[in-house]
């Protein structure tokens, strides 16, 4: 049974780009082809406002979209963030969506796929790995940048990688793979 990768689309603004990168990755990872993909956007799941009166760690949520929300990241055996950077540091759309669970994140993995201006979301990225090790998730080192993303994108928003970016996916899923496997049997 092949492992579940989570690709998460984390910006929901009306004009985002994250779609199209995601897009990318999306294909990268298909013909990586060790994973089972399951492409997830925030802006789909519409998760509120962190709205649930108790705390995550006790596991008792009180609204579907919680339980949803819940029950998909607790099948993933793994995570690429597709994250821009807002002010120096991530959209506030994935800090709710991760705020909203606790146990449904621990022992697995988690890449990135950045982009922004000049530092191409690595801003964003190092503040997200201090609330992702809190949540008990292994960040990789590996990752991809996409510097000016406004560049590689064409007429209809369609996103393309240079050859550094399609060798740093095929990278970064490979070393995912590697912590997915091992990370496994400590969620038993």
């Amino acid at each position: 049974m092949a492992l579940r990768l989570h690709i998460v689309t984390c910006s929901t603004r009306p004009t985002r780009v994250g779609p199209s990168v995601a897009a990318w990755f999306v294909e990268r990872a298909r013909e990586h082809g060790r994973f089972e993909i399951v492409p997830i956007d925030l802006a789909e799941v519409a998760l509120p406002l962190l709205d649930e009166p108790e705390h995550p760690a006790k596991r008792d949520y009180r609204h579907e979209h919680t339980r949803r929300w819940s029950a998909s990241v607790a099948s993933a055996d793994a995570f690429v963030f597709v994250t821009p950077e807002y002010n120096y540091g991530p959209p506030p759309s994935l800090i709710n969506a991760l705020d909203y669970l606790y146990h449904e994140w621990h022992y697995k993995p988690a890449g990135f796929v950045s982009y922004g201006g000049i530092s191409g979301g690595l801003r964003a990225v190092q503040v997200e790995k201090l609330t992702l090790t809190t949540l008990k998730v292994m960040p990789l080192p590996d990752q991809v940048s996409v510097p000016f993303v406004q560049k590689q994108l064409d007429e209809q928003r369609r996103f393309t990688a240079s050859d550094a970016q399609t060798r740093a996916a095929a990278g970064m899923l490979d070393e995912l793979h590697r912590w997915a496997q091992a990370l496994k049997p400590m969620r038993g």
